[in-house]
Parts: C-alpha cells; sequence; structure tokens
C-alpha cells in the first residue's frame, strides 16, 4: 500500500466535505462492504483520490455519473465490473464487487469463475455479452462488428454505449488500485 487511509479529521475542509459525501453514499448503496477502517477513513481508491482531489476528484465524478445514470441491470454492471477486476489483478475491486455481485443475484459459481478470469455457463444473455464485451476491452483489444451488433440486440444501443463508459470507469478505478497497491480490507493491517 502505497497511501495510507486518511482520517477524516487530517483532511482539509474542502477535501473533508468529499471524503463525507463519499462515507454517506456508500453507506447506502455498499453497506455490505467494508469501506471504511475504525478511524473512519476510507479505504480502497479513495485514499489516492483524496490525497490528491485535482485528479480523484473528477475521477470520482465520473464513476458517480456512472451510477446516477445507470439503466443496465445490476447483475450485468456486476458482471462487466468483475471482468475488469480480474482481467486487470484490482483485489480491491474484485473484494468490493464480489460482494456487491452476490447482494444482487449472480451466484457464487458465476462470482468465483469471473473473478478467477473464467468465462461462466449459464449467465443470462445480457450478462453473457456483458462480460464477452468487458472481457475483450480488458484485454486491449477493439470489439468486433459482430459483437457489437448482438450487443446491440441484446441490450440496446444506448446500453452498450452505457457498458462501454462502465468498462472504461471501472478501468480508471483498477488501474488506480493497482498504481498505488491499494489492498483488500482483509490485507490492510
Amino acid at each position: 500500500m502505497r497511501i495510507k487511509p486518511i482520517p477524516p479529521g487530517d483532511l482539509p475542509p474542502e477535501t473533508r466535505y468529499v471524503h463525507d459525501e463519499i462515507a454517506h453514499l456508500i453507506g447506502h448503496s455498499q453497506g455490505q462492504v467494508l469501506m471504511m477502517n475504525a478511524a473512519g477513513a476510507l479505504l480502497g481508491p479513495f485514499p489516492p483520490m483524496l490525497q490528491y482531489p485535482q485528479f480523484g476528484i473528477p475521477a470520482l465524478s465520473f464513476i458517480r455519473t456512472l451510477d446516477q445514470y445507470a439503466t443496465l441491470p445490476k447483475s450485468v454492471r456486476e458482471v462487466a465490473i468483475l471482468t475488469v477486476g480480474s482481467a486487470l489483478g484490482a483485489r480491491f475491486e474484485l473484494y468490493a464487487h464480489e460482494i456487491m455481485a452476490a447482494a444482487f443475484g449472480l451466484s457464487p459459481r458465476h462470482i468465483a469463475a469471473l473473478s478467477a478470469g473464467s468465462h461462466p455457463y449459464g449467465l443470462t444473455a445480457a450478462e453473457d455479452i456483458a462480460h464477452i464485451i468487458a472481457a475483450t476491452l480488458a484485454r486491449g483489444r477493439g470489439v468486433p462488428e459482430a459483437t457489437y451488433r448482438h450487443a446491440v440486440t441484446v441490450l440496446g444501443k444506448d446500453p452498450v454505449a452505457e457498458l462501454f463508459f462502465l468498462i472504461g470507469g471501472y478501468s480508471l478505478i483498477a488501474m488506480i488500485l493497482n498504481g498505488f497497491d491499494m489492498p483488500a480490507p482483509e490485507q490492510t493491517d
């Protein structure tokens, strides 16, 4: 871990405000996931984002926008996020989204396969195409025309665009987590 969690009392007022907003949002939407330590400091991608607010706050705004305007089913979103987290080896992203995927109804078998970088069998058509696209993009490849056309047939044109932005956003989070070597909570002591 290259940046330690920052206790809220150590943050300047404008950054403390962002910390408190994040804490409030995750308390409502991701209460199952340990996102704060005993001192009330945020974990995961948040310490680097708060340490470097000139970059971190715009990144947070983008991720918040992805959530605010989400139309894709939550299970489809989680399939894409787990696929990105696995492909890029982001430990905290996998930790948090394994929990969220279970909360949104993905089976333990599907979660395990996605987290291990496999293509699970038995996904819905929407989950399956989300995995295919996320795996393709996370490998640094373009989405083939046939894959894109199939995705539009399954999801619709606007949801496919949303999926591309979601994959890009969580690739950004994975890069921040990996660059700053941010662990999953069970590895933070």
